[in-house]
Parts: structure tokens; sequence; C-alpha cells
């Protein structure tokens, strides 16, 4: 069976089409600045990257492109021979708790909660409508970042603000990455051989959240009713304290949709260390003696840190194992270490022969960085989302 995993931007649209259930990726590509003059996309097959400069006018463009390239490659022969489409959705508030089929019903309630993600929604909509006039025969599944973390307790969820703003007004910890988090928590049950399995994932990139797992479903996360909110990011602020806001426009007479920006696009990595919101820039800066980028650095390992021990509390210290992926979890092999050694007296102790040997770059992708005697095994493990997509659409159609 041959499922497509999409994610559509407001101008951009990513896929991987597989080999279902095996898993096996058969295709993949971008298309980036739809709708814009220099729009152009890449193909990704056999290992081999291409790239073409096109006209993309629309999403309808890029997915006729799309499929001209399946048939053109011959990964199909006809279009009947895609199965199913996975669409990634941020937002599907507390109405969705699971992945579903995507019929009108469903498309107008991702509408409806777009005030929730103004952004994203609507561009995920977008696709989703061109895949389904294109492939009008083949079932759409919407798979929602939002939906993993539904599980998490009331008293985990809710703000300590009025009440009436959750009933009346949606305001409550909704979380995100909840696709990754998924991913890595079948994962590690298939690992550990352990269905009720309580873990303390770090998703760590350009975005960053981490997930308390209990009992095999989420228990808490760090981001929030935003994904601006818990650790500090490439280019966000993470948590902060609410009230700096009316002071800070007071006092360099901003707006808030100046301030808001700010926490959002210049904070986190970039807005400390002034150098970059990649951490391998921030990371360069600081072999050169760059105190703000060493400044940086450390505020992002210490605020990893401190939301590590408070999911080891409120898991009682009964876990089994605390996992590193995204982009710099899987391939920051000092980074790891520095948040690591701020965790010995937990009884947590690193490999550092094992923690050195994994990385994307290198041979070996994933392991365990923990010693043997570590009283917690540390886990680096690879996130795949567009796989996650893949089986949760392969599950519902099959």
């Amino acid at each position: 069976m041959k499922i497509l995993s999409v994610n559509a931007g407001s101008s951009s649209l990513k896929f991987t089409l597989f080999e279902m259930p095996e898993g096996k990726e058969l295709i993949g590509g971008t298309f980036e600045k739809i709708g814009l003059s220099d729009s152009f996309y890449s193909i990704k097959l056999n290992g081999e990257k291409n790239k073409y400069v096109e006209s993309v006018k629309n999403h309808s463009d890029a997915v006729k492109i799309l499929i001209d390239e399946l048939l053109k490659n011959k990964v199909i022969e006809t279009l009947d021979d895609i199965d199913g489409v996975g669409h990634r959705l941020v937002h599907g508030g507390e109405i969705y708790s699971k992945s579903v089929i995507i019929d009108d019903e469903v498309i107008n309630a991702v509408n409806d909660l777009s005030p929730l993600a103004p952004l994203h929604n609507p561009a995920n909509l977008i696709g989703v409508k061109a895949f389904m006039e294109a492939l009008n025969d083949t079932p759409n599944v919407g798979v929602f970042d939002t939906a993993f973390h539904q599980t998490m307790p009331k008293e985990n969820y809710l703000y300590g603000v009025p009440l009436d703003w959750y009933k009346e007004n949606k305001v409550r910890k909704y979380g995100f990455h909840g696709t990754s988090h998924k991913y890595i928590t079948e994962t590690m049950k298939k690992k550990l051989n352990k269905d009720n399995v309580n873990l303390i994932i770090c998703h760590i990139g350009s975005g960053g959240s981490l997930c308390a797992v209990k009992d095999g479903v989420s228990f808490d996360t760090t981001m929030g009713f935003t994904p601006n909110a818990g650790i500090m990011m490439g280019t966000r602020s993470g948590d902060i304290d609410y009230s700096f806001i009316p002071y800070i426009m007071k006092e360099r007479n901003i707006s808030l949709e100046s301030v808001d920006n700010a926490l959002n696009k210049e904070s986190g990595l970039l807005g400390i260390s002034g150098v970059s919101s990649d951490h391998r820039d921030v990371e360069d800066a600081m072999k050169n003696g760059n105190d703000c980028a060493l400044l940086a650095n450390t505020m992002y390992v210490n605020r990893i840190v401190s939301f590590i021990a408070k999911y080891y509390v409120e898991l009682n210290g009964n876990v089994d194992a605390i996992v590193f992926t995204a982009g710099l979890g899987e391939n920051a092999i000092d980074f790891r270490r520095e948040v690591m050694e701020k965790l010995k007296c937990l009884g947590i102790i690193i490999d550092n022969d094992a923690n050195n040997n994994i990385a994307g770059f290198k041979e070996v992708h994933e392991g365990i960085i923990s010693t043997s005697d570590s009283k917690v095994s540390v886990y680096v493990i690879p996130t795949n989302e567009e796989l996650m997509i893949a089986l949760d659409t392969y599950n519902l159609i099959k």
C-alpha cells in the first residue's frame, strides 16, 4: 500500500511517499516559495536530490507537479496506486485526540480552530483541498500535532487564570510536536517491549519541546497555548514573565505586535547570542571565544535540564528512558553531554564513547548514550514525523 505523507505550509509543501506497512521511503520532495516569482522544488530519489526552478503559482500547481514526478519516476503507474494521503494538521484543539479521515465536517472544524493557529491551520487546509481535488477518490487523513497531548490531566493543561478563559475562550496548554513525541513513544514501546512506558522525550531542534510520557501516553509537555512556551529555542523565548510585556512596550515605544514578533522570531539562541538561531553557528562562535554565544548555550542547556528534572519528579522517579531526538537532539554531541552532566545528581551517567559515536553525519544514528550503571537509560532516537503520519494513515484506511 502506497501512502503519501504531506506537510503543507502557506508557501511550501513537503511530501514523502511510503510503501506501507514496511515504511520504505520511495520518493520525497519539497516545494518552496509557492506563489512567488522565484519558486522551486526539489526531489529526493534513490539517495540523490535534484533541484528544479519552475513557476509554482499555488498549491494545486505543486500537487500537479508532484503527481507528474511520481509518474515520471515510475514510483506509481497510475493515480490509483496512491492508496491514501496523510496530512500534518497543526491544531485540533480539544476536538481531536487521534488522527481522522478528512471529510467536510473535519475541514470545517479545523477551519473553526484557525484562531488558535492562524498561520498554520489555513495553510494546512490549502494542501488538503488541493489533494482532495487532484485525487478525489483517495482517502485523506488528518494527523494533528496537538492530538497526542490530549491525554494530559486537567491539572497539567490548565493555567492559573480565571476558569472562564478556558471554558469560553479555549485558553489552555495544548502542546505541539505531538506527532514526533508519538513516534518516539511507539518506537520505545517496541525497544523496551513494554506498552506502559514512562519516558522523558527531548525533541530539540530549531523549535523544541519536552514531553513526559506516563503509562504510554502524554502526561505533560513544555509547549503550551502556543509553541512559544517552554524551553528557549532557536528564535523563540520560551517561558517568560508576562509582566515585562507592557513595561517593554512603554519603555521602547513599540507595539504589542512588535513584542510578539520579537518573542517568536528574535529571541532564544538568536536573541542572546546575537550570532544565529542555528546551534551549529552558536557552537562555532563559542569555540572562537564569543561570550554571548556561550551564555546562550548555557541558558539553553539549563532550561532543558530544569524540565527533565521537573518531569522526573512528576513521574515519581519511575522513568524507563530519557530520549534525545530531532535535529539538535540527534546530532549535537557536545550539547547532549552538557545536558547529561547536569543530571548526575539523579544518577544519570553519560557514556562519552557511545555519545561521541552517535550523530546524523556518522555511521551510527541511534543508540544508548548512558552507562550500564546509570539510574535511567538515555537514548538517541531519530524522529520520523512523516513516517508517523503514514502509519496513522495506513492504520485508518487499511
